[in-house]
């Protein structure tokens, strides 16, 4: 059997590093085509060192072009490249499947690149659909690649449809924990520190996307990527909170029969999921005890009153065209302000709001287009904060 060419955009992240886990844990099925990184090129090449030599990447690409030198004088064999053009040329590069485990919309042009060239891929990189969903999911489509879910939920869901092709989706329940502020009034969640913020009580994740897990704005953008995936209307995915995060989602069909997807919440297994489909990998992980973690499941409705950002990712998505692109561009750049200690935890919902009031719409965007909308916005914001 040959080994499935895996390229990872965004390899010294937590979903980078977990998915050489993998790959490390199974080199009889797997070798690594490509491999990049923001500003970690240190472990980019305790990476690089990590892997066999044939299994080794043909090229790698860091952020800043400072860093090439660096990377060349560690293996002068493999080919190095630097910024956008950098993860443009990886994405396009030789691979059966490519994994975005890009930050934000960073992850939008690559994914749309990779695409075109005909590869499949494993999507942890949700702001893609959220920002460009319409431009990428056509592309999917029109080239004929598989469009394999990383992220737990739409893993869970995509798991569920598999063998109900053609059966109605009536709904879909989409879990989330709650994040660590679960039960807490808005006010106060005005005293919320980052480091509070950053303290999810079952998953390990980066540190932004876990910033949205305690706004609940994460649940928000995964409405969306949802809809693009399996295309749903936004009124059918209904969001239901589970602290144990043992259940990951569920599909409802017509008949009202419920399929769910249950395990420890370990990110390994949907990436597991998503490289060996469609068939399943040794995780090397510990199966769900349910007369331990898994003897007690319970489900809420949200707060949408507390946290505010769900909704307003669900009023972007109905109201379409470019708005979807501005409430991701604003919460990107709010969030990190709320990282660098420039504004408050509530701040974050509260700029998206104006963001969404003030937005002068176009219609549905070109890839151009929305680039351009989300820089536009983005200095908007930035406009707005506090020294």
């Amino acid at each position: 059997m040959d080994k499935k060419r895996i390229t990872v955009l965004g390899s010294t992240g937590s979903i980078g590093t977990q998915t050489l886990d993998i790959i490390r844990k199974h080199p009889d099925r797997f070798t690594v085509s490509c491999l990049t990184c923001g500003q970690n090129v240190d472990l980019l090449i305790d990476e690089i060192r990590s892997l066999p030599g044939p299994d080794r990447p043909g090229l790698v690409v860091c952020s800043d072009r400072k860093m090439i030198p660096k990377i060349r004088g560690e293996f002068p064999d493999i080919q190095v490249e630097s910024g956008m053009e950098g993860l443009i040329d990886a994405a396009e590069y030789d691979a059966d499947i490519v994994l975005n485990a890009l930050m934000g919309m960073r992850g939008l042009v690559p994914t749309y690149h990779a695409v075109r060239a005909g590869h499949d891929i494993a999507l942890a990189n949700k702001e893609t659909l959220v920002a460009g969903g319409h431009i990428i999911m056509n592309a999917v489509k029109t080239e004929g690649v598989k469009m394999l879910p990383v992220d737990s939920e739409h893993s869970a869901i995509f798991q569920c449809l598999q063998g109900s092709h053609g059966n109605r989706i009536k709904k879909i329940l989409l879990t989330c924990s709650g994040g660590p502020f679960r039960g807490w009034t808005y006010e106060q969640l005005r005293t919320v520190t980052p480091e509070m913020a950053l303290k999810h009580p079952n998953w390990s994740m980066g540190r932004k996307i876990t910033i949205d897990s305690a706004t609940m704005m994460n649940k928000g953008l995964e409405m969306i990527e949802a809809k693009w995936l399996f295309g749903v209307d936004i009124d059918d995915i209904q969001v239901l909170v589970h602290p144990q995060s043992i259940v990951h989602s569920a599909v409802e069909f017509e008949d009202t029969s419920v399929i769910a997807q249950m395990g420890i919440p370990d990110m390994r297994i949907p990436i597991s999921v998503a490289l060996g489909f469609p068939e399943r990998l040794d995780s090397g992980l510990e199966g769900l005890d349910f007369f331990g973690k898994g003897s007690s499941l319970t489900f809420e409705k949200p707060d949408n009153e507390a946290f505010r950002c769900m909704p307003l990712a669900v009023r972007a998505s109905k109201a379409g065209g470019s708005y979807p692109v501005a409430m991701n561009a604003a919460n990107e750049v709010l969030v990190q302000a709320f990282l660098d200690k420039k504004i408050g935890f509530t701040d974050i919902a509260e700029g998206i709001e104006r963001v969404l009031d003030e937005h002068d719409p176009s219609g549905e965007p070109d890839l151009e287009a929305v680039v351009e909308i989300d820089s536009e916005v983005r200095e908007k914001v930035y406009e707005t904060l506090p020294e």
